[in-house]
């Protein structure tokens, strides 16, 4: 192998399938975030290629199960639906010849924007020296330096995400509303621009409809943000979705064993987490792990890869209701 390890990653049953995971794809880097630039997701991808088979997803999982991934087997994917991932990565991944999926959160296109990117952009065009989120039990946040802003940045989305729907998009209209700064609505895809994904060759999958924590939300609930998200891509791509993400992603506590029946109920054929790992025949494809390469170097970069490859086993969740179950009401 051009990049080692043949024998660490080999074809068939004894394969990993690594699954990457972005978010946004930067025209410059941010100091704020972290996400990924241009530059550095043209050398990934460059490098991605040449030391890894890479495969459009839903033919990663199918060969998943049948036991007949190639050896150093990879796939992409995008959360959320942002524009750049349009704008900016598929042209990339185009010209590397690559595929990727796109998970899509439907009730932020054509001009909404993610709670998240509320917060991020409030705290950084913060005109005051700290925030307040009193529903989160947070007071006098520092924002001042960028090193104040990243801490403010990790603490206050990290509690104001498992804020029930209606109390989460309180809580974020008050930090926009005490930073003061003019917010973007432009970070998000159109409709248009979701077909150009699926005209450009590459993958559309569920991601709910509003991203909520599913593990915070009502059975029914649930059902719905899964089901009318998938309705509704369906409906603007033209064609049926195969595959979800799990908003946030975290077993247990992101999603439960219930919210896997849901995903099977709702029709489709396998779901991402973001356990760490790399998938292996004969695990659950509705739990499949992905991890996020944050490194700016090739060197740094493929030794994520195989560290995440050669990982032990992920978490997944098991006593999953079956689907008939679901269907009497004895799970909801």
């Amino acid at each position: 192998m051009r990049c080692g390890a043949s024998a660490l990653l080999p074809a068939g049953r004894r394969s990993r399938l690594a699954i990457l995971m972005y978010h946004r794809v930067l025209p410059a880097p941010d100091p704020l975030t972290g996400e990924v630039d241009v530059a550095t997701f043209d050398f990934q991808m460059a490098t991605l290629k040449a030391c890894f088979n890479v495969l459009p997803l839903s033919e990663a999982v199918e060969r998943l199960q049948r036991g007949t991934l190639p050896p150093r087997c990879a796939a992409i994917t995008f959360d959320d639906g942002y524009a750049d991932n349009v704008n900016i990565a598929l042209p990339i991944l185009r010209r590397h010849g690559l595929h990727a999926t796109f998970f899509v959160a439907t009730g932020y296109l054509n001009g909404g924007r993610m709670f998240n990117d509320t917060v991020i952009e409030s705290i950084r065009h913060a005109q005051r020296p700290s925030l307040d989120v009193p529903a989160a039990g947070l007071r006098d946040v520092p924002v001042r330096s960028l090193d104040e802003k990243r801490a403010a940045l990790a603490r206050i989305l990290g509690a104001v995400k498992y804020l029930e729907a209606d109390l989460r998009a309180q809580a974020v209209a008050g930090i926009a509303e005490q930073s003061g700064a003019r917010l973007s609505d432009h970070l998000m895809m159109d409709d248009e621009q979701v077909r150009q994904l699926v005209r450009s060759g590459m993958e559309v999958g569920g991601h709910t409809v509003s991203h909520p924590i599913l593990a915070r939300t009502s059975t029914e609930q649930a059902r719905q943000e899964i089901r009318a998200n998938r309705d509704a891509l369906e409906a603007i791509v033209g064609r049926r979705l195969n595959l979800f993400a799990y908003p946030n992603g975290v077993p247990s506590k992101d999603y439960e064993a219930l919210h896997v029946a849901l995903v099977r109920e709702a029709g489709y054929v396998g779901a991402v987490s973001t356990s760490h790992g790399a998938a292996r025949h004969g695990d659950d494809v509705f739990q499949l792990p992905r991890f996020t390469p944050w490194d700016r170097t090739p060197a740094r970069f493929v030794a994520r890869l195989l560290r995440n490859a050669l990982f032990e086993k992920p978490v997944v969740l098991s006593g999953i209701p079956s689907v008939a179950t679901l269907a009497s009401g004895v799970a909801a």
